[in-house]
């Protein structure tokens, strides 16, 4: 497991390259699109999201002050900022609504298209485990977005940062649930939107441990009619990527199940993707160290976060280890859809019905 902890590696073919014209399908049946460098040309995405001046957004953010700071990536950073629940205006620090501000790095070409891209999607998809894109600045050279604030932040800090408060397993089944549910939508939309960035760090939480989907950068429209795939450079993050995908470019929903069988086995054995602290060292994935004991019913158990004390459903813990094997599959033929690891993962969350799930998941196997 060769990235030190914390750092995500971005995957790109170098022979691949994404091209300008690289086409994305309409999230709805009418005609959408985005044209050039300058902006957003699309009425119904203008018309769900408020549009901020620089300066509005260099006030409500105190000029982007470094006490400011929520977060930093390839992109640039997120500030908190304060704006009015009803004008929009900049407001003091401690009054109105609380945002966070994605000021995105000028010279990012790539990220201008990822901005794009985050645009097109939370501007016109609404659902209550999808970040809420309340508005966006596109002023000459500079590009941001605002969010509603997600209070707990995501969910690597707190599963993974040490002197953090242990996370419980039912509060983990919620969470899972609730990354179940936003990808089912995306896959149950008539564009089949394939998020193609599931990982630890993009899923954020609420103050109540309410989990949502965020940065959409990635995102694009999944194969339609007789086509089984759509062809794209592959990008992504080490050790969540499909390994389909990351071979050939192939992109399908079954790459966001894999994806999402990581996360659940992040959230399982509270260890990293990638990280030097599995048993097998830095050369080796959280994914290659589990499988093991994740196909032997015996020893299956191992691979359950320590921190937890053993206070969780043992038969819950078993099912959901099993659904991970199932997600991990070779082969994305065999993998479930995210409507069907939803379902498991719902029963999971019910005691009475962890037999009738168990029977289930040995149906379908």
């Amino acid at each position: 497991m060769g990235n030190r902890p914390g750092k995500s590696t971005k995957l790109a073919h170098a022979s691949s390259s994404l091209s300008f014209d690289e086409k994305r399908e309409p999230v709805h049946s009418r005609k959408q699109s985005f044209h050039d460098s300058s902006g957003i040309n699309d009425s119904s995405v203008l018309s769900n999201l408020q549009s901020f001046t620089y300066n509005d957004l260099k006030n409500a953010t105190r000029n982007f002050r470094a006490d400011s700071l929520l977060g930093e990536g390839g992109f640039g950073c997120v500030f908190k900022g304060w704006i009015d629940e009803n004008t929009f205006a900049p407001c003091k620090p401690g009054s109105g609504m609380v945002v966070a501000v994605k000021k995105l790095k000028p010279e990012s070409f790539q990220g201008h298209r990822e901005w794009l891209a985050e645009v097109h999607y939370l501007g016109l998809l609404h659902h209550k485990n999808l970040v809420r894109l309340i508005g966006y600045c596109s002023e000459f050279d500079n590009r941001l977005l605002v969010y509603e604030v997600m209070a707990k932040g995501s969910l690597e800090n707190h599963l993974f940062k040490k002197r953090v408060q242990i996370i419980p397993w039912p509060t983990r089944i919620s969470i899972a649930v609730d990354v179940a549910r936003g990808l089912s939508f995306l896959h149950g939309l008539e564009a089949n939107v394939i998020y193609r960035d599931l990982k630890a760090s993009n899923i954020l939480l609420d103050s109540d441990f309410n989990a949502k989907l965020s940065d959409f950068g990635l995102a694009r429209d999944g194969p339609s009619g007789d086509r089984t795939h759509v062809s794209t450079r592959v990008v992504g993050t080490t050790g969540y990527a499909a390994p389909e995908y990351v071979a050939s470019g192939h992109l399908t929903p079954k790459n966001d199940v894999y994806s999402f069988g990581v996360v659940l086995l992040e959230l399982l054995s509270g260890k990293r993707a990638t990280g030097d602290e599995n048993a097998g060292g830095a050369d080796e994935t959280l994914v290659e160290w589990a499988k093991p004991f994740l196909s032997d019913s015996r020893r299956v158990l191992r691979i359950m976060d320590t921190r937890l004390g053993g206070q969780y459903s043992k038969k819950g813990a078993q099912i959901a280890a099993s659904l991970v094997l199932r997600c991990l599959d070779i082969d994305p033929r065999l993998r479930p859809t995210m409507d069907e690891v939803l379902a498991t993962l719902e029963l999971v969350q019910e005691p009475k019905d962890i037999m009738k799930s168990s029977q289930q998941i040995n149906q379908t196997r």
